[in-house]
């Protein structure tokens, strides 16, 4: 199969007009480069998983392209997770936990690298409603922000996120294919856009 042909099949797969200009795709089928299938591979491997529903992984999915602001795979993964039974509600509440993690993100690393012990002790005063009784259910809406706070690269966020998900029964194999997923959409999410 050539590389033209691998492309097409995974804009098939993520639903996307075959004859889109995609600059970074496109530039490693002119160049031949291998990992063009290993994408495609990578992200119908990781989007199946027994320790994730198929509506939970394309909600996580959803999550990082929110995340990463394309606007292709959001329409993807919006679609599929549709299709395997999410509610809009659901789906309104990725976008506002992705929102708020953007928020927390930016603001525990910047606490985290500066190090103060003044910054540490001044209210963080920031609203997170959203979190009380989330929709999703509290275990998968912790296990999103573990994954958001996994791509954005904030430490103390993953620790806390990592541990109030452990304390709600999940386990570390759901922990390690939702990680695994959200790397492998961020890295879609950066050939696609």
């Amino acid at each position: 199969m050539s590389m033209n042909e691998t492309k097409l099949d995974l804009l098939k797969d993520l639903k996307i007009v075959e004859n889109a200009k995609i600059l970074s795709l496109d530039a490693m089928v002119e160049g031949e480069t291998r990992y063009v299938r290993d994408l495609r591979i990578n992200v119908k491997n990781a989007l199946v998983s027994d320790n994730m529903s198929a509506k939970e992984a394309y909600l996580i999915a959803l999550s990082v392209a929110v995340n990463e602001r394309n606007e292709k795979l959001i329409n993807t993964f919006t679609e599929y997770a549709k299709e395997n039974e999410a509610s809009q509600e659901e789906i309104a509440e990725i976008h506002a936990c992705t929102s708020m993690l953007s928020v927390n993100n930016v603001f525990y690393r910047f606490r985290h690298f500066a190090d103060k012990e003044s910054y540490s002790n001044m209210p963080a005063r920031i609203k997170m409603n959203v979190m009380m009784k989330p929709v999703l259910g509290k275990e998968f809406f912790e296990l999103v922000s573990l994954v958001i706070s996994a791509v954005n690269g904030c430490e103390q966020c993953v620790k806390s996120h990592e541990q109030s998900v452990m304390q709600l029964g999940t386990s570390e194999a759901r922990v390690f294919d939702a990680i695994r997923l959200g790397a492998i959409v961020r890295g879609l999410s950066q050939v696609l856009n």
